[in-house]
């Protein structure tokens, strides 16, 4: 085993060169309800598995040697016979997961629907650096306090969606050009209740698109959300938002009543900037705002996912308040 950090390293390498060939392996390998952080290092390789992280396997490090190299892929989808909760290339319940420098792609693509990328259901939760590739339902924030960081996520309907308490920071979070007749969306966020804490917090991020999708964005929506439970809360804070965001931000989830959570949920704006960030011609929906200082710090890493408390010990870089 290699060292990383003083701490013993399992070796995964496609090429026969490390401890293991396969992620999963290495998993498996891993001291079950381990109180001490367990490095699993992926060297440059695509791994083309379906990667499961058990609740059993905590403080687990996934380690890459950067996005561009190390890719994790697979390509299960709703429309192959999924669960869209199963259909993840990398599903994580395993408490204190960090994962860093490491891609992960679902490439079932746009014609299989719900396809995730990355599953993450476990509390206390860091992903630096880290590449995050789909379709429809890329990312599933489902449950839980989370942290992204410096990573690009890519996708074209609800692509970052679930009940996590999550914030994303200085990520770049791109959409895709849709099927025909589609438009892109890029949150779906479920809470359920006003009880939850929950809620998708997008802190001086890009928001951007792709250059098929550039090229050809008169022919689709693009919105910053909709709400997939009533409860739906989402926040963009101190974020660039280009030209391709339609002028309304936010779209409706379309249930029969008409009603869709519009005077429940809570959709912020705050200090926003770029060509898609004004909020002269946004819904005028009971729930959204555009935040006053004191609102947008309610959803920082220090306040909302208490991140003082345990991010530090990832040494993952984080901005703690506005």
């Amino acid at each position: 085993m290699e060292e990383y950090g003083g701490e013993d390293v399992i070796v995964v390498a496609g090429d026969g060169t490390g401890n293991f060939s396969t992620i999963n392996e290495a998993v498996n390998f891993a001291p079950n309800n381990s109180m001490e952080r367990i490095v699993i290092y992926v060297k440059a390789g695509v791994y083309e598995e379906n990667v499961e992280i058990p609740s059993y396997k905590t403080n687990l490090i996934l380690l890459g040697d950067g996005t561009d190299v190390t890719l994790i892929t697979a390509n299960r989808s709703v429309a192959d016979g999924w669960t869209t909760f199963r259909s993840a290339t990398l599903a994580v319940s395993g408490e204190g997961f960090l994962a860093r420098d490491i891609a992960i792609e679902n490439k079932a693509g746009a014609e299989k629907h719900q396809a995730v990328a990355l599953r993450v259901n476990a509390d206390l939760t860091a992903f630096y650096r880290c590449a995050v590739y789909g379709f429809q339902d890329t990312l599933y924030v489902h449950s839980f306090r989370q942290f992204y960081r410096e990573c690009d996520i890519y996708g074209t309907i609800d692509f970052i969606f679930g009940n996590a308490a999550v914030v994303f920071q200085a990520c770049d979070i791109v959409s895709r050009k849709p099927l025909p007749h589609q438009f892109t969306v890029i949150t779906a966020q479920s809470r359920d209740s006003p009880d939850e804490d929950t809620g998708i917090s997008i802190q001086n991020c890009s928001i951007i698109a792709t250059e098929d999708l550039y090229s050809d964005s008169r022919s689709f929506k693009s919105y910053l959300g909709r709400p997939w439970r009533p409860f739906s809360r989402t926040v963009l804070l101190e974020s660039y938002i280009d030209d391709f965001v339609d002028p309304k931000g936010w779209a409706r989830w379309s249930n029969e009543d008409g009603e869709d959570g519009l005077e429940s949920l809570y959709y912020g704006e705050y200090e926003n900037y770029g060509p898609g960030s004004s909020t002269d011609g946004r819904v005028n929906w009971v729930g959204h705002h555009v935040m006053e200082y004191e609102d947008a710090y309610n959803f920082t890493v220090s306040n909302f996912i208490l991140g003082d408390q345990w991010l530090q010990s990832t040494s993952f870089p984080y901005d703690d308040g506005i």
